[in-house]
Parts: structure tokens; sequence; C-alpha cells
């Protein structure tokens, strides 16, 4: 403690990110201060807090970083949480980049479409949104109301006739000619005002163009727009909004045993469009609003947060978290605790999801126990603390895929998951499969209180074969289907035992034996499908003339992956180093020209 206070005595009354430190060199915590000599002094004085106390229990080293302002210490401060993710720092779990709907593309007829990731395209990006599912809802009522494109640009550019979308008055068919660039831009225009919440002049002008439109004794095109305004009326009087306000998004608290979910309703163009629960990791004696003030930096900071954000609970330094958010997005982002009106009635809504939501996992949770429990009984096992269950995936034995899956009594581990391209074995050799699987999974990893192999004696037995040569021993278990392949009839094989187990008086236990393998299941599918679509993109780089193997190396390194090879836009090809305008045009047609179709 005496070296922590001489670091003290040299520290500097300005802002900054500090990083504490335990004796084997792991960062335990990041903050951030607005002078960092004080800050940090103050975690010097006796710790008011078992957790204070417990994380200066083990520093030994403190590190900090001198910033210009507040603002930059917060920005760093979130991403040296995001990329160290210390123990003792709330820490969000979902950290993938957040879907959102675009509006741009080929000049005078721009499409809309589902995005997620870089906004490295030209034209306008609506969201966050809570989810995908709340992207695709959006997407699909927007083509009820405006028949705006949601084709690719590739595909709209190799239409030759009209796709089922404009069959079913979903699209207007600007693909072969079929609507006016003035028409078409007015449907731009009300989709815009619909995304950007701007309802009261969007009704207001399609009930102009109606008047219009039955005036001039076209009454077909005055229905059809009756029914937009029936249909967009409907929308409105479903939602809890009264006010033409745009995007906003809700984040509220809720608190149970120690446990903590965050709910963020999400407003978009003055719609409700859905809740997004979340379950950060919150060291104990944390409260809401400190947990809070955590986890708004880590969710919004370079994801294009809505103009408003209201709070369910105070957090100190808001105005600091605003101007970071401001900084990042480059334009004003206010938040706020609503005492009010209809934000106040969002605000409860979204405390209600949160407390639903909590109760509901805490309920899971304690089910997930049970099971634990009973499995760990019926098999002998003691206080178990880890199973890691291994699957294989592959289509005729083709590019066979090795899942591990992890569990804990509090439920999966899914970080500390992993597949394994299995490779230099005979086509559709489960056994060797699994043999290679376990022996790379632990020539490193520690053993788990139980292996659990989905297959029978031969696998099982591969699987003990992997464990000696490698000098280790562990508890395998093998979970092979019975004769029928119904849930309930699993058999149970271990090596030695000449014949199978049977949980038949445990059901708990067997259900969770099922519920780990079936994620083993799913995880290697997955993986496997994953690598088969790679290996597609390759083999078809691999038949045009004058692709080898180094230009198609330079190709997948220049645009960041195969797929986004199969992706790329023939200008974008044409710009690559190397990669002539008749090369281009043979790659890209390789991926957009074999019977494209509109979704």
């Amino acid at each position: 403690m005496t070296d922590l206070r001489e670091l003290v005595r040299g520290l500097g009354d300005c802002p900054g990110v500090y990083r504490m430190i335990d004796e084997g060199g792991t960062v335990l915590y990041v903050g951030k201060a607005v002078s960092l000599r004080k800050r940090v002094a103050s975690y010097l004085r006796p710790a008011k807090s078992p957790r204070i106390a417990s994380l200066m229990g083990a520093v030994r080293h403190i590190e900090v970083t001198v910033t210009h302002t507040e603002t930059e210490a917060l920005l760093l401060e979130n991403n040296l949480i995001k990329t160290l993710r210390p123990r003792y720092n709330v820490l969000l779990r979902d950290d993938k980049s957040y879907p959102m709907i675009y509006l741009g593309g080929d000049g005078d007829f721009p499409r809309l479409g589902f995005h997620r990731g870089a906004r490295r395209a030209p034209g306008r990006y609506f969201g966050p949104y809570p989810s995908a599912a709340a992207v695709r809802e959006t997407l699909s009522l927007l083509q009820r109301v405006f028949p705006v494109r949601q084709c690719e640009d590739s595909v709209f550019r190799n239409r030759t006739r009209a796709c089922l979308q404009y069959q079913i008055h979903r699209c207007s068919g600007p693909c072969v000619g079929l609507v006016d660039k003035d028409s078409y831009a007015r449907d731009v225009v009300r989709t815009l005002w619909f995304l950007e919440g701007r309802n009261k002049t969007l009704l207001a002008d399609l009930k102009s163009d109606m008047a219009q439109a039955a005036a001039r004794l076209d009454f077909e095109q005055a229905a059809r727009l009756r029914d937009r305004v029936a249909l967009l009326g409907a929308i409105q009087e479903r939602q809890f909004v009264d006010n033409d306000k745009g995007d906003a998004d809700v984040v509220a608290v809720a608190e149970e045993d120690g446990a903590l979910s965050v709910a963020v309703l999400a407003i978009r163009g003055g719609r409700q469009l859905g809740c997004k629960t979340l379950f950060p990791h919150v060291p104990k004696a944390v409260s809401a609003g400190e947990a809070l003030a955590a986890f708004l930096p880590q969710y919004y900071l370079g994801q294009s947060p809505p103009a408003r954000i209201y709070l369910g609970t105070p957090v100190s330094g808001r105005d600091g978290i605003a101007a970071a958010l401001r900084a990042d997005a480059g334009y004003a982002v206010t938040i706020g605790v609503p005492s009010r009106g209809i934000p106040r009635q969002w605000v409860a809504l979204a405390q209600t999801n949160a407390a639903d939501a909590l109760r509901r996992r805490q309920a899971e949770r304690t089910g997930h126990r049970a099971r634990w429990t009973a499995m760990a009984a019926a098999l002998g096992l003691g206080e178990a603390a880890r199973v890691e269950c291994f699957d294989i995936s592959h289509t005729q034995g083709e590019l066979p895929v090795a899942s591990c899956v992890v569990f804990g009594p509090e439920g999966p581990i899914k970080g500390d998951y992993r597949r394994f391209h299995i490779a230099d074995v005979g086509a559709g050799d489960d056994y060797a499969a699994i043999g290679q699987a376990v022996a790379r999974r632990y020539a490193k990893a520690p053993l788990p209180d139980l292996v659990l192999i989905d297959g029978g004696a031969g696998q099982v037995a591969r699987a003990h074969e992997a464990l000696q040569a490698l000098g280790h021993t562990a508890r395998i278990l093998g979970i092979a289907k019975g004769p029928d392949r119904r849930f309930g009839d699993e058999e149970f094989y271990e090596p030695g035992r000449a014949h199978p187990l049977t949980l038949d008086q445990a059901p708990a236990a067997l259900m969770f034996l099922a519920a780990v393998r079936d994620e083993a299941h799913r995880f290697a599918i997955t993986g496997h499908r994953a690598r088969r679509t790679r290996a597609r993109l390759v083999s078809e780089l691999d038949t045009i003339p004058g692709v080898g193997p180094k230009r198609r190396q330079a190709l997948v390194k220049a645009l960041g992956g195969t797929r986004f090879v199969a992706q790329a836009e023939l200008a974008d090809l044409e710009r690559l180093p190397g990669i002539s305008k008749g090369l281009a045009r043979r790659i890209y047609d390789i991926f957009h020209a074999q019977g494209e179709s509109c979704p």
C-alpha cells in the first residue's frame, strides 16, 4: 500500500483513466476520473464496501493514462473495459453490433434493407433497433405501405422481369421500369418521414393525395391511398404514443437477490418496436444506478444512439455520458429521467419488462441448479463444477466440425465454447473425429468433472484412448438415443462397462444431460454449415480463370472474408489492385448472375 500512496502523490489533478492490476499482471478494474489524484486516492482510505475491500486487497499496481477531457476519459474507459473485461467492472455480455435499417444504394431508386455492422455505404441509417426481429417487422410493414424495393443492388441491376414482390403489391417494380423516378422518389420521402417519426406530416400528405385522386375521378388510386392511411392509423393506435417526436430509447433496471437486468425499450418513428433485455455481469454491492452508469457507454458508444434516452433510475455523471455519446455520434444526445407524461409511462413499461425478464431468468436458473444437482447425485460427481460435451457434424463425411460446449451450475458458459475443424480422418469416421477433438481440447485445457460424448460405445472408447494418450484421467460418459430415438430412452455408455446405463429413475438428471447434448449438436451444426459455405465460396473462386491461390488470398484479405467477396459490387472489385475490369466482371458474374431473384 505504501508504493500505491507514493504513486498517488505523483498523479496530477487532471482527467484520465486508471487501471488496477494484481500481482499476476491481470487488470482487475478500469475507471475514469475528472481528477486522477483525488479519485485514486479515495481507494486508499478505509473501504466502505466489501467490494472495494476485496478489490484493494488484490491490487498491487495502478497504471494511469492522462486525457485532455472527461469525455476522452469516458471513451477510453469504455474501450478498455470491452477489450480487457476486468472482473470488478460491470460487463455487458452481448457486445455485438445492433441491427439498423439502411436506405440507400442505386441513385434514382434506393433500397431499404437490414444492416448490421460498420456504416461504410453512403445513405441513411436508422436505429439501433432492439432486435433483428424488430427490424424485419418494420421492413415488412413498410413494404405494405410504401412499395420501395428491398432487394440487393446486384439483384436490382440484373432483373429482366418483375419479381413476386411486385405481383403482391409490395414493390413498384423499378428494376424493369414499371414506376417513374418522381413517383418512386415520393414513396422514398414518405418512407423517410415514417422512419423519422413525422407521422402527422405523412398522414396529411397521404390524405391530400387521396383527395386529389378522388377529385380527378381516379378512384382506384384513391382507394389505395385510403388503405395506406387506414393502415398507418391502425399502427399509431396500437402504440403507446401521442406525439410526433421521432426516436427514443427507454432504459430501466431491475434487481433481485444480487442479480440485475436492464431493459431497453425502443421507440422508432414514434412507434414502439419491442424491448431488448440484457443481463450484465455486476460485481457484488454495486447499486442499480452505478450499474446503469457503466452500462450506458458500453451499450451506446459506436452504435448510433437515438437523440433521446429516458432512464428509470438516476445516474451520476449523466452529463458526462451524454457528452461522450455526442462526441462519438456527431449529434446531440440527451439523457434524462422523465417525471410525467408519455415518457414516464414508457419508463414504467420498461421497468415492468426488466422485472419480468429477471424473474423468469431467476426461475430458469433455479430449475437449472435443481437439474444440475440431480445429475451430480445420479452420477456420483459430488460438488461438480463443470461439464463439457462433444459432438460431430458433417455432410456425408465432408468438412467435419466438432463442437465442445461447457456448462456449470449456473448454466451454459458460452465464452468457453470451442469448435474444431477435423482433418486427416476418413470420411464419416465419427470415432476418429471425436478422438481428435478430445485430444486437441485437453492438450491445453484443464479437465472438467464430466466429459460427455454425443454417441455410443465406439465414440466413448476413442475419447478414452485420446485422454489416456495425454496421460489424463477423467469421467467420460456417452449419451446415445434409444432404438426409437425418443426422448427418455437415452442410453449411457462408460469405458470398460459392458452394458449401457439408464437414468429412468432420475428424470431431472436425464433432462439436463439431454439438454447439454442438444446444445452441443446445435453448436456443431452451425459451425459445419458456416465451414461448408466458406468452402463453397472458395471453390467457386477456384473455377475462375485468372484467380489462383495467391490472388484468391489477396481478394479475401482485401474485402475482409470470402462472404464479402461474394457480396462485393462490380465497382468494388474493379478498384482492387491487380484486378482488371474483365476479371472483376468474371468474379462478379460467378456470384450474381446465376438465377438470382428478389427476396
